[in-house]
């Protein structure tokens, strides 16, 4: 009795590291396509295929009401993506606990400080994730634009996940990418691979995550 009790143990033990391996093995896959999918998306405006509108994703705000590092790296690419074509731009980003005001506000302001009229942004400050930026986004431009071509405009990391939702919504899109901070490299990717595990379960396996 004794030993078929150890042996059930050693059974649980064996499961459970199996468990335990294939997860790592199904994370560094999922690790390894994200970085071969970011290789692909264009870095300069002028290597974008042609677009009817800018939907430009948020990122952190700061205290003093200025933009991160990583978002006016955005916000470049998309006064970039802007002077070649100027077209309406969507800004997307909710208020966070530890921003003195929504990200979109903030992304407007810069980017009028650019030289872009006022006018040519809509701003969206109610969405707190990717889906609920490009579903608002989508909403926003279909008052104006009937199936518009849109670039997403994101950190390099980001714009494949942001594409494939983008899909998702209906939208006709492409992507342009911003650099990603090298000290910031490990927790982002990281970071993004969890969400690309959590997209694909709600997505095939409909889970409710």
């Amino acid at each position: 009795m004794a030993d078929g009790g150890k042996e059930g143990h050693r059974k649980m033990i064996t499961v459970f590291l199996s468990l335990i391996l294939i997860g790592i093995l199904c994370f560094s896959g999922m690790l390894i396509f994200l970085c071969v999918s970011e290789t692909r998306v264009p870095s300069r405006a002028d290597d974008t295929a042609g677009y009817d509108a800018i939907i430009v994703l948020g990122a952190q705000v700061k205290e003093d009401g200025s933009p991160s590092v990583q978002l006016q790296w955005r916000l470049n690419a998309a006064a970039e993506a802007w002077r070649k074509h100027g077209v309406p731009i969507v800004v997307c980003g909710a208020q966070g606990a530890d921003e003195p005001e929504p990200e979109a506000a903030v992304m407007k302001r810069v980017l009028e400080e650019t030289g872009i009229p006022g006018e040519m942004i809509l701003a969206d400050a109610e969405s707190r994730n990717t889906r609920e930026n490009l579903e608002n986004a989508r909403q926003m431009l279909q008052d104006m634009l009937e199936n518009p071509a849109v670039l997403i405009v994101s950190s390099d990391y980001h714009v494949p996940r942001a594409l494939a939702l983008a899909g998702d919504a209906g939208l006709k899109a492409s992507g342009l990418g911003s650099p990603c901070k090298p000290e910031y490299w490990i927790k982002n990717h990281f970071r993004e691979t969890l969400s690309w595990v959590k997209y694909l379960a709600v997505k095939y396996l409909r889970l409710p995550l």
